[in-house]
């Protein structure tokens, strides 16, 4: 196998035609982060740059960690502006020797959904000459252009996609007002390559999420997949929520169910899983309760739909309003209180 290149680039478009260049750089990461993004002036728009380069990274079979990557863009795109991101994740690839071109590529792309490998199209619409890989299904009539609607497709592979389990599990946030929300928190699980020497909690994505709780997820996803057995170092996970800023550790017990579904762990119900609970000791399979026991059944049993299966603390069970169990199963719901994951 030929040695990557120390750098590469690929050129985008913005909308008014104006041709910029992503240069990726490799260097020898020396206990850095993998990625690194520069933007001068545009703090934001390099921190999304990241996200997106580690996001399109999770639908690789393998790469090398011991490099990492400097990208950086000789313009300064508006926040509407996303064309580069396709540009962002090939220069990744091809410094890391991950993709081949026969020259500078120029690429225009965007995704909602870069950790399933998938490209939902441009925006472009003053195209520089030559060459063109454009995000997106190929429309009719554009027999001459060159189309990209999933990253497999640049290696002759299948839609990464299929490879992806991807679950949404509910827990109810309560702040005592309005606010008040049956929020969700999605895990997609990605096969991982059994010589991929990462460590279980480097594997596992948070975007969008602030240091503490992507801390939090990874600690929880790591120890109840270490309970779990079979779990760990077989997966490349991403993890989002439907509210990046909250406060509380309520969430953990969907978060540890959605991974256990994504990963064929446990029955799939026939509506939403909703539950709350936290563990101190998830390594153990442990369940304990959370606060707002009155507050979150009540909202629970508001907005429980048939088909709907509610997890709550096994601690909870003596507390629970009267006649709670009745009214789920009479809005067709049903309810089990547990004291430990994998009993379900």
């Amino acid at each position: 196998m030929s040695t990557p290149p120390d750098s590469a680039r690929c050129r985008t478009a913005l909308r008014d035609g104006t041709v910029l260049t992503v240069t990726a750089t490799r260097r020898p990461r020396a206990n850095r982060a993998e990625v690194k993004c520069i933007v001068p002036g545009a703090p934001a728009l390099a921190e999304r740059m990241t996200e997106v380069v580690r996001l399109a990274r999770l639908t690789e079979a393998r790469w090398d960690s011991r490099d990492q990557v400097v990208l950086s863009i000789d313009g300064t795109p508006g926040l509407a502006e996303r064309d580069w991101e396709l540009a962002a994740v090939l220069a990744d690839r091809l410094v890391r020797g991950a993709w081949r071109a026969p020259q500078d590529p120029v690429a225009l792309g965007w995704s909602d959904a870069w950790q399933l490998g998938r490209v939902d199209g441009h925006d472009a619409r003053i195209l520089p000459p030559g060459p063109l890989l454009l995000g997106g299904p190929r429309p009719g009539g554009e027999a001459d252009m060159d189309y990209l609607p999933h990253l497999g497709a640049l290696t002759g592979h299948a839609d990464p996609s299929a490879a992806v389990s991807s679950v949404r599990a509910w827990f109810p946030l309560h702040s005592g007002g309005i606010n008040d929300s049956l929020a969700w928190v999605d895990v997609a699980v990605f096969p991982r390559d059994a010589a991929d020497a990462a460590d279980e909690e480097d594997s596992i994505a948070v975007p969008g999420a602030d240091a503490v709780l992507q801390a939090a997820v990874r600690a929880a996803l790591a120890g109840a997949r270490h309970f779990d057995g079979r779990g760990s170092g077989r997966w490349r996970t991403v993890v989002r929520f439907s509210q990046a800023r909250f406060q509380g550790d309520s969430y953990g017990l969907a978060l540890v169910m959605a991974d256990r579904l994504a990963r064929g762990r446990d029955f799939v119900p026939r509506g939403r899983l909703i539950a709350t609970g936290t563990s101190d000791a998830w390594h153990a399979g442990t369940v304990a309760g959370v606060e707002g026991l009155a507050a979150k059944t009540a909202f629970i049993l508001a907005q429980a739909a048939p088909g709907d299966r509610v997890l709550l603390p096994a601690a909870w069970q003596d507390e629970l309003p009267a006649g709670f169990a009745d009214a789920l199963r009479g809005r067709g719901a049903s309810l089990a209180c547990i004291d430990r994951i994998g009993l379900i």
